[in-house]
């Protein structure tokens, strides 16, 4: 199926490609740019952009985008749902239907956000246990809807995640149930920053997203995304924005 995408460009969406559905600032947001611009890049126009410089880091001969690599690949987000094939017998068409209803059951909110370090990266988290379990809310939901769409994966590679990522017994059986291993329970909502960099590189970057996040105030979770990674290794491209139905207010000071 050929999937055209914000900036007239032309995707193919085929058995290899796998779908996701992510947190995705609206357009409209001031979150958006911000995001966009630290990772160099606009997944749904296609537009190279400048990262912001860091003079903490030019001292240091480093930069955003060196330490900023993988994110860049999956662009501007906030995992709901984890890129997934899909599954036997399920077309884009299916994807699209389904994710756009379970959107419009949706209900807004804002969501205060603090920059943190989680293990070696940095990352946007939720600042308060109320924003958390709201967040954990939200992507059961849309992982429940989705689940059927998702072609699951098999034995050896269960094995190899377990393996790869020293899974405990409930993240494996996670994985086993939903083919992802951080879901529910283990679900920890967060938009990536960083690679896994050294620890006085994640404490500059904490440093300037603190001073960033005061003057942007909290996210706006308004709307989700169907991002596509056409095929294996290629950059996430937004393939449509997914507005949620009606307000109702957690406020900014979760």
């Amino acid at each position: 199926m050929k999937i055209d995408v914000q900036n007239g460009n032309t995707f193919a969406w085929t058995a290899e490609s796998r779908f996701a559905i992510y947190y995705a600032p609206s357009r409209t947001s001031p979150w958006w740019e911000a995001g966009c611009n630290w990772l160099a890049r606009d997944p749904e126009t296609g537009a190279t952009l400048t990262p912001p410089e860091i003079a903490a880091l030019t001292a240091r001969s480093q930069d955003v985008a060196r330490l900023s690599r993988a994110p860049q690949r999956y662009g501007w987000h906030g995992t709901l749902v984890a890129p997934a094939r899909c599954a036997e017998g399920v077309t884009p068409d299916d994807v699209i239907r389904r994710t756009r209803a379970w959107a419009q059951r949706q209900h807004p909110f804002d969501l205060a956000v603090e920059p943190a370090a989680l293990e070696r990266f940095v990352a946007l988290r939720p600042a308060s246990a109320q924003g958390k379990a709201a967040m954990q809310a939200l992507a059961a939901d849309a992982l429940h809807e989705c689940v059927s769409l998702c072609a699951m994966p098999g034995e050896a590679e269960q094995q190899r995640r377990i393996k790869a990522n020293n899974l405990n017994a409930r993240q494996q059986a996670l994985l086993a149930r939903w083919g992802y291993p951080y879901v529910m329970d283990e679900f920890r909502f967060h938009m990536t920053l960083s690679d896994a960099i050294e620890p006085d590189e994640r404490e500059i970057l904490v440093d300037w997203w603190r001073a960033r996040t005061a003057t942007l105030g909290p996210l706006p979770i308004d709307g989700a995304a169907l991002f596509l990674e056409p095929a294996p290794g290629e950059p996430f491209v937004l393939v449509e924005r997914l507005p949620f139905l009606s307000s109702v207010a957690l406020g900014g000071t979760q």
